[in-house]
């Protein structure tokens, strides 16, 4: 009875809630999601039946699969799908798929529409955090073994969480392994109502960058401003400025935000007297300021830079990004202190800067005495493939 009421319930707010996500659908960065998300856009793609279904939310965690999906073709699975919710999510995932066959890849339909979109899979693992109460019931439903993987329940989010325990003990339910990040997390899924959990770590920890060789020159130190939200630019360039030295690397973590970048470099060099260049016009590293104003560059760069500071921490509500990426290849790391996304991976790195906005100049003058950073252990990837394989 559940199911149906929640199902009838879900799709009467999406019908309400539709006029407003029209609204947004005209904004740059939602307008092949949101229209995807309603079939209206290339979607009706729909997963491999029978196959290893893989969801994660956005670009973080479609890039952490990469290693599994990897591993479970070398074991010979040849049927894997992938859906997002965002379009960094689609296109990290349509760039694994273009490098192996048998791969399907798509936006998640909104959750009542999943009643018509979802077919038989082998097995569903969803990534982290995406408890959604009919991609789990209908998955099951439909014959699938269920794994959340790399299960996490932060600081901020967990009080939210048992408010509503209830809930989500329906939705836990209809999972039958929770391969939470840690102890914490696993305590705290226990408290959800979840069934059978194992600890197999945060597959974020898992490496697995190729890159490709960007001619960026060594001539002085490359700082990077790595995946950068509205609000954190002006404080990374003014940083820059007091430092009085090296190239700075700006790379906006949404496109529909690279305009408005451009013109605050624009701006900023012309005060300052820094040569400026937008990549996407000149794909040169030249300059005292690049704009990286192209998706899918940031792991090339990070292989060459000396010293990322890493944006989505200095504002409030975002939580941070991946240390992981530019600790692989031993830079110094600065970040913020709003990283409560990142409590776990914080953990198994070394000589993180955690600094308020107002002091990045200081940090990247200790930089200049600190080694950099390093990845400590990893995880154990065959413990959390033999669980998929088994389920």
């Amino acid at each position: 009875m559940f199911p149906l009421f929640y199902s009838f319930l879900s799709l009467l707010l999406l019908l309400f809630l539709s006029p407003l996500f029209l609204l947004f659908s005209i904004k740059e960065k939602y307008r092949i999601s949101i229209p995807s998300r309603f079939f209206l856009w290339k979607n009706w793609r729909q997963p491999i039946e029978d196959s290893y279904w893989f969801h994660g939310c956005s670009l973080g965690e479609v890039n952490s699969l990469k290693p599994f999906i990897k591993e479970l073709q070398k074991r010979g699975i040849e049927k894997i799908s992938i859906s997002t919710t965002t379009d960094t999510g689609y296109r990290s995932a349509k760039s694994i798929s273009a490098k192996s066959i048998g791969i399907s890849y798509m936006f998640l339909p909104f959750e009542p529409l999943l009643w018509i979109w979802t077919r038989r899979q082998k097995v569903l693992i969803v990534v982290e955090a995406e408890l959604w109460f009919l991609l789990f019931y209908i998955a099951k439903l439909r014959g699938a073994k269920t794994i959340l993987l790399s299960g996490r329940l932060s600081d901020r989010s967990f009080p939210r969480y048992l408010k509503f325990r209830w809930f989500y003990r329906k939705i836990f339910q209809n999972i039958d392994l929770v391969l939470a990040q840690s102890e914490i997390d696993r305590d705290r899924f226990l408290q959800l109502g979840a069934k059978k959990i194992e600890i197999g770590g945060n597959i974020k920890l898992l490496k697995s960058q190729s890159t490709r060789n960007l001619n960026i020159p060594k001539d002085r130190l490359v700082i990077v401003g790595a995946s950068t939200h509205s609000g954190e630019e002006i404080y990374i360039l003014e940083a820059f400025q007091q430092y009085g030295k090296g190239r700075l690397i700006l790379v906006p973590r949404h496109k529909e935000r690279f305009d408005e970048v451009w013109e605050i470099v624009k701006e900023f060099g012309s005060k300052f007297g820094y040569s400026v260049n937008r990549y996407s016009q000149k794909e040169s590293f030249n300059s005292d300021i690049v704009l990286i104003d192209v998706i899918g560059l940031l792991v090339d760069i990070y292989a060459k830079s000396d010293i990322v500071i890493l944006g989505g921490s200095f504002i409030d509500g975002i939580g941070g990004h991946n240390f992981v990426e530019p600790a692989s290849f031993r830079n110094r790391i600065v970040t913020g202190e709003y990283i409560f996304n990142q409590r776990e991976l914080v953990k198994h790195i070394t000589n993180i800067q955690i600094v308020k906005k107002e002091e990045i100049f200081k940090a990247l003058r200790k930089s200049e005495n600190l080694p950099p950073a390093k990845i400590l252990g990893d995880i154990d990837i065959e413990k959390n493939i033999r669980a998929i394989l088994d389920s």
